[in-house]
């Protein structure tokens, strides 16, 4: 397999910098005031927030038919379904489970233009939870391929995810492995594939956005 060069981004996530730069007025106050505990959570704190955000570089698979993870993490689920408001067929899902310590920069799974990409409010619980993609708040983004294929990425929150960032929008244009969005902190994400396409990992595999395979169109599917 050859591999194209990684989408380049910054080492962190711009949504990180406003949690950095708050955690690091928190170590100069606590500088100013002489208080180590404070300047010491600050500092803990800077830490954190910059290791949380990070955006590392990635080797994007450039094999044509291929299908990669959106997002790092843990596979929870596979199974089939039918997925009636986007896509309206029988689907193969497949769930990935972020924790607090996994990068939560999200990727598209394929190329494709960006059909639509809605959000939906709702609830905040456990995200590894089998209802959790009914219930809890979410972004929804549907690609289509120059095939003609339509892939749908959700965007789940989770128990401390209280926020889900869309970087896409309608229209636009974007290749394998391109950064999607990110979700603030720990979730999940559901990819929708069609039933022709051969899956390629199992529930309990962990997976990195943008570089693992998750699966593979049948060559007259690609």
């Amino acid at each position: 397999m050859t591999q194209s060069a990684t989408q380049h981004g910054g080492a962190i996530a711009s949504p990180g910098y406003r949690f950095i730069l708050g955690a690091g007025l928190f170590f100069l106050l606590g500088l100013f005031l002489n208080s180590t505990w404070l300047a010491l959570l600050g500092l803990l704190g800077a830490a954190f927030f910059a290791y949380f955000f990070r955006d590392p570089r990635r080797p994007i698979p450039d094999e044509p038919g291929l299908i990669v993870a959106p997002a790092d993490g843990k596979v929870i689920l596979l199974d089939e379904v039918r997925e009636d408001k986007f896509l309206g067929r029988p689907v193969r899902r497949v769930g990935i489970f972020m924790n607090v310590f996994d990068a939560h920069v999200n990727r598209t799974p394929v190329a494709g233009t960006v059909v639509t990409s809605t959000h939906r409010p709702g609830r905040y619980q456990a995200a590894f939870r089998p209802a959790a993609d009914q219930i809890n708040e979410q972004q929804s983004t549907l690609l289509d391929t120059a095939a003609g294929q339509r892939v749908l990425v959700v965007q789940i929150a989770g128990l401390l995810a209280r926020r889900i960032i869309s970087y896409v929008q309608p229209g636009q244009k974007l290749e394998r492995g391109d950064r999607l969005g990110m979700i603030c902190f720990g979730s999940r994400v559901d990819l929708y594939l069609p039933p022709e396409v051969e899956v390629l990992v199992k529930v309990g595999d962990r997976v990195k956005a943008g570089s693992s395979i998750i699966g593979r169109w049948w060559m007259d599917a690609a």
